[in-house]
């Protein structure tokens, strides 16, 4: 039995060269199906990957209580004064979370760019900010340092150029890295001429702080709550932006997943066209085996090989393909709680390939399985007619 099933597989694998034209289309068919769903959910995977890089367990984010955007709070520099001051705050850092319309690179459409007002102090908070071009802005002057991604997104962010904010124009004196967080994706400037620029007077909207330990987070926050002064709360950062990624990403997913599936009707019908076309052809070679002793079971298995090679040659062809082209690559989509833009890097992960070469080999199991049963089920002196 094995020994028949390898004879007529090899033998129909070599013959693949000859159907070359027909045996694309199921090779194209699924590659397509792979790269788009592998494409869209790399989308998916960079945007969460950025969010979730951001946050730390330890750090902790003081906002207004009952709101979930850093845009909307206030806290007054008494305020900033008293929490600096509680039992587990390491470094503390003051900020304003703004937005600037600047257009996209390659089109006139404004987008919403994040603009973070922070005290020289978020850079002990956030020690994974490095200054990779230029230099660091400098207090009281009115400099600004852009994120690695946010300047390859937006037009004019480059070091050197003079960006203009409500009456005020900046000049952009270097970029920075942030871990692959979406922090990359921002602008940053000092507090003061932050709160100038908006109208804010000497107040913040929100509190990085970098506490001793994740459960000293929880700790400030029962402060926060049993004090009538605040009207505050203080929750981790992990759990902040994780809670931001999981809505958009859950979309990007569906979405994904969606046309993956609409595509893949597709490539399963065109597969079964190339199997039964295949069959059809090779109708009297097969009944010639069947009649020189070889049983149905090795035509089945020996077409279903076809088709699940062909199928996974398509896999490997769409996943290799969207792996050189988004693999890295930077873009941006809105942020649906802050209305702002959040640049990130496509993320085509091992697991995201795994999935798309499953989904390669389940499309071919369907597009082979019916046009295998027919070929072992055609009755011999009918194929030999070639009918």
């Amino acid at each position: 039995m094995l020994g028949q099933i390898k004879e007529i597989t090899v033998m129909n694998i070599r013959n693949l060269p000859s159907r070359l034209g027909s045996s694309s289309v199921i090779v194209v068919g699924i590659a397509g199906v792979v790269g788009v769903l592998v494409g869209l959910l790399s989308m998916a995977t960079g945007f969460t990957d950025a969010l979730e890089s951001a946050g730390r367990a330890d750090r902790a984010l003081i906002m207004r209580d009952g709101t979930s955007s850093e845009m909307n709070g206030f806290l007054s520099v008494e305020q900033r004064a008293i929490i600096r001051a509680m039992e587990g705050v390491v470094h503390a850092s003051g900020e304003i979370y703004v937005v600037a319309a600047i257009q996209k690179v390659g089109t006139d459409i404004d987008a919403n760019v994040v603009v973070r007002g922070v005290e020289q102090a978020s850079f002990q908070v956030r020690p994974e900010v490095q200054i990779v071009t230029g230099r660091n802005f400098e207090s009281g002057r009115a400099e600004i340092i852009v994120g690695r991604r946010a300047a390859v997104q937006f037009r004019g962010l480059n070091v050197g150029d003079r960006l203009p904010v409500r009456d005020q124009t900046w000049t952009v004196v270097g970029h920075f890295s942030a871990g692959g967080s979406a922090y990359e994706g921002e602008i940053w400037a000092d507090l003061a001429n932050v709160q100038s620029a908006y109208r804010r007077g000497g107040g913040s909207s929100t509190m990085r702080l970098q506490m001793e330990s994740a459960e000293a987070v929880a700790a400030l926050d029962a402060r926060l709550k049993s004090d009538p002064r605040f009207d505050l709360t203080a929750r981790s950062e992990k759990e902040h932006y994780a809670s931001q990624a999981e809505q958009r990403a859950s979309l990007i997913n569906s979405f994904g997943q969606a046309v993956g599936i609409i595509m893949a009707i597709g490539a399963v019908f065109a597969a079964l066209n190339t199997m039964y076309s295949a069959v059809s052809a090779r109708t009297v070679e097969i009944a010639t085996l069947r009649a020189l002793g070889f049983g149905g079971l090795p035509v089945v298995v020996s077409v279903m090989i076809e088709a699940i090679v062909l199928a996974l040659l398509g896999g490997g062809l769409g996943g290799a393909l969207v792996w050189f082209a988004f693999d890295g690559y930077t873009a941006s989509t809105l942020n649906n709680v802050s209305f702002s833009q959040v640049a990130f890097d496509f993320a085509v992960t091992p697991e995201l390939l795994q999935m798309g070469i499953t989904w390669a080999l389940v499309l071919g199991i369907v597009g082979g399985l019916f046009p295998a049963i027919r070929a072992s089920r055609l009755p011999i002196t009918v194929a030999l007619r070639g009918e």
